[in-house]
């Protein structure tokens, strides 16, 4: 399909302020499309879920209608969609609950290349049980994850890893590593917050046994995601109310969903399906819409890792096989807040950190400081790159 640029941004309100935005990682903007649906819902009227009134069942058709979109999102079972306030508080929920079944001769693996909020819950879980945690390394010159198989043991319950780096675009072989994993009897745990907003994404074929992201990423309302087989489901069993309901993916829901959340998370995988020009089901039209924004995205990212290895005096951290539009970086001689802050008075939005990412910081040899950090997102053109790299270079010759 031809990618229009200027179609998609023309969606977007946020990008009336002649913003240049290279801090979708952190949070995208969010099409007319999905604020519109939230306000909907939020003013027709809503109940608690039920069959008998209107407002019960538009509360109803809000829940089903959300699992059934990112069921085409990801390519998973819509019974096996799972709603938190966040990615974080979801993994925090799943590893106590799997914890219950660890002990001393158990044994998890996380990764230095994640963010924390897929490496702190799985450690925390198992030093609770006393439990063994092993660590990928990542190697710091390229930026790749230092997979290797004899990590897992007849021991290993669980391996964490990302889709995708959230700090540096760096994109693990899932595949390869879930093979790996399931050989050794293990179930393996995708942090897909990074991925999902830039690639096309079949969980299933990933080889996730848990699969989590977060609509505010991917142009819509802040909530987190977690999908999974409902017969894993089935299995595993969380601390609940004793009125609420057992049945999956319900019983991992604590308390009454955000239907208007959930009204704009449907819309938003609606509007990425709208981007595709041809016909066929939704999760076609998907992969159709997301595989024209990955070329995109990869065109204008060559042009910023073009334009930066240009500027003297700026350093960038990873060089990946496989990422995403996503580049960590630093000017000699001047803090990284600082340069948030030029930039931010140039109208470019590209803040410094290390953004969760700590242990893929500080491997880096940037501490708990980290650097600044430019991602692309659909909306993102030629001549939001120009400005970065203008507002950069003026920064050096400056410096």
């Amino acid at each position: 399909m031809a990618y229009d640029v200027e179609r998609v941004r023309a969606q977007f309100p946020a990008l009336s302020s002649g913003t240049a935005f290279f801090d979708g990682p952190g949070g995208s903007q969010v099409p007319s499309a999905v604020a519109e649906a939230v306000a909907a819902t939020l003013t027709a009227g809503v109940s608690n879920r039920g069959d008998v009134t209107d407002s019960e069942r538009r509360a109803e058709d809000a829940v089903s209608g959300a699992r059934a979109a990112v069921a085409d999102l990801l390519d998973v079972d819509a019974r096996g969609v799972v709603f938190g306030r966040s990615m974080t508080q979801l993994a925090f929920d799943l590893s106590r609950t799997l914890a219950k079944d660890w002990g001393p001769d158990d044994e998890v693996v996380v990764t230095r290349l994640d963010h924390d909020a897929d490496v702190r819950p799985w450690t925390i879980a198992a030093a609770a049980v006393g439990a063994t945690v092993r660590w990928v390394d990542l190697d710091p010159a390229s930026g790749e994850l230092l997979w290797d198989p004899s990590v897992l043991t007849e021991r290993t319950r669980l391996v964490a890893v990302t889709g995708a780096s959230n700090l540096l675009g760096t994109r693990p072989d899932v595949p390869a590593l879930a093979a790996d994993v399931h050989d050794a009897g293990a179930l393996l745990f995708v942090d897909g917050v990074h991925l999902t907003p830039h690639a096309p994404v079949g969980a299933r074929g990933l080889g996730a046994d848990f699969y989590a992201c977060s609509p505010y990423k991917f142009f819509g309302p802040h909530l987190g995601v977690l999908a999974a087989d409902p017969v894993l489901l089935e299995s595993v069993h969380p601390d609940k109310l004793l009125p609420s309901t057992d049945a999956v993916p319900e019983r991992f829901e604590l308390g009454t969903l955000p239907y208007e959340l959930l009204a704009g998370v449907t819309a938003t995988v609606d509007w990425i399906a709208a981007l595709a020009s041809g016909a066929g089901t939704r999760r076609e039209r998907v992969v159709e819409s997301m595989t024209a924004v990955e070329e995109h995205e990869d065109a204008v990212f060559a042009r910023l890792l073009a334009g930066l290895r240009d500027l003297p005096g700026v350093t960038t951290y990873g060089a990946a096989a496989r990422r995403t539009p996503t580049v960590l970086l630093s000017v000699d001689g001047v803090a990284s807040d600082q340069v948030h802050k030029h930039l931010a008075g140039l109208g470019v939005n590209a803040p410094a950190g290390s953004f969760y990412a700590l242990e893929a910081s500080r491997r880096l040899g940037l501490g708990d400081t980290g650097a600044v950090r430019a991602g692309l997102a659909p909306y993102s053109t030629d001549e939001d790159v120009d400005r970065l790299l203008e507002g950069l270079a003026g920064l050096c010759a400056s410096a």
